[in-house]
């Protein structure tokens, strides 16, 4: 087992009929205005917009509404909220919904500090001070409610990446998986796929570091369990729980103890697919990359490959396990193929460009370190 140091400062507050805890929360960290941050408008239709308003109400929290966040947040969007703090004085961020609406919050959080937001995603200049941030979580998928990490594109650009500071950390997170019952399934299957590629991205890198593999295989199969439930019921608040707790375990820090930091290779691809193709969903993209690149990458770790293929599928090889993969995905409707998400062959070589830009900040993947061929082949077979 590696060493690690395991520490996270975010209050979770879990369960039903919780969301009225925020207001409160927000005002004992002596935070009076706030930007509230939302998406497209569904948390008007399932209540959870007025618990937040009136909870902000009764503890006297003044706000400001800043709508339309997209499923892959944009930059032009985020320095329109810094735009907004500075000039209304607001003091902290209300992230209202799922992982994008808490990514780009966490990006403006930042922002407010800095001659230019997208310096930190360059790693131009350090993050060391954001405003206070606070989330009430409407989709299970990211664990950006409990995790330093963001994501953005550029859309400029054509680039998709991450920043990661310790003061990114929201304060308070309020999370009732009851709230998830209306969510289309496509959101609820994009959203496990997710939390199962954060699981795989620290596993996939161990040599078999017990407890934490024993844990992972467990977070696995139990979100395997819950969305299998949630197919036939969406109503099943044990199920919608399991789910939301295990997609912040997958990558809260609980996941990744004693290991080795993750691949995170998976993720990389993904950014460039959906960089292009902004309509693509972060977990459909997962669902098409993640089998294309274990049937790559899996013979540089074949011990730990194997090991998954037996615990979680009971399969003897590998490659059974990736069509095990494959068929659970499709069987909870989800893509399997470049084809599926409408990218053309013609598009690979364009894709792996965007994707190979990110060595301009860092490699991408660790065991083994991906160069543009590699990026290509693993294209091809998720074709």
């Amino acid at each position: 087992m590696q060493n690690f140091v395991f520490h996270n400062p975010t209050k979770v507050i879990f369960g039903k009929g919780t969301i009225p805890t925020i207001g409160k929360e927000i005002a004992k960290s002596n935070v009076g205005k706030v930007l509230l941050l939302a998406g497209g408008g569904s948390i008007k239709n399932n209540g959870v917009y007025q618990q937040v308003v009136d909870s902000l109400r009764a503890n006297k929290i003044e706000w400001i509404e800043h709508w339309g966040v997209r499923a892959n947040p944009v930059l032009s969007h985020a320095n329109e909220g810094i735009r907004i703090i500075k000039e209304k004085g607001l003091e902290g961020i209300l992230a209202v919904g799922g992982g994008s609406v808490i990514d780009e919050g966490k990006s403006i959080a930042a922002g407010v500090f800095l001659d230019n937001l997208w310096d930190a995603f360059e790693r131009k200049v350090n993050i060391t001070k954001a405003l206070p941030i606070f989330t009430v979580l409407t989709i299970s998928a990211t664990c950006s409610e409990m995790d330093p990490y963001a994501v953005l594109t550029n859309e400029e650009e054509n680039k998709k990446w991450n920043i990661g500071s310790p003061v990114l950390y929201p304060k308070v997170s309020v999370v009732d998986p009851s709230v998830q019952f209306t969510l289309p399934w496509h959101q609820t299957v994009y959203g496990a796929i997710d939390a199962l590629s954060h699981i795989m991205e620290f596993y996939f890198q161990s040599k078999g570091e017990e407890p934490t593999t024993s844990l992972d295989e467990t977070l696995i199969l139990n979100i395997f369990r819950s969305v299998d439930t949630l197919q036939k019921d969406p109503k099943n608040y044990d199920a919608r729980a399991t789910l939301a707790w295990s997609a912040i375990l997958a990558l809260n820090g609980f996941s990744a103890a004693g290991l080795y930091g993750g691949d995170w290779a998976c993720h990389t691809i993904e950014h460039g697919i959906s960089a292009l193709h902004p309509e693509v969903a972060h977990g459909a993209g997962l669902a098409v990359v993640f089998p294309a690149w274990i049937k790559y990458i899996h013979p540089l770790n074949e011990p730990t490959f194997l090991r998954w293929a037996k615990n979680i599928f009971n399969k003897n090889n590998v490659e059974s396990a990736v069509v095990a993969l494959k068929e659970k995905y499709k069987s909870w409707g989800a893509p399997v193929s470049l084809r599926d998400l409408n990218i053309t062959k013609d598009e690979i070589s364009k894709i792996a460009e965007i994707i190979y830009k990110a060595t301009e900040i860092r490699n991408i993947g660790e065991i083994k370190n991906l160069d543009y061929n590699d990026i290509i082949e693993i294209l091809k077979i998720a074709y």
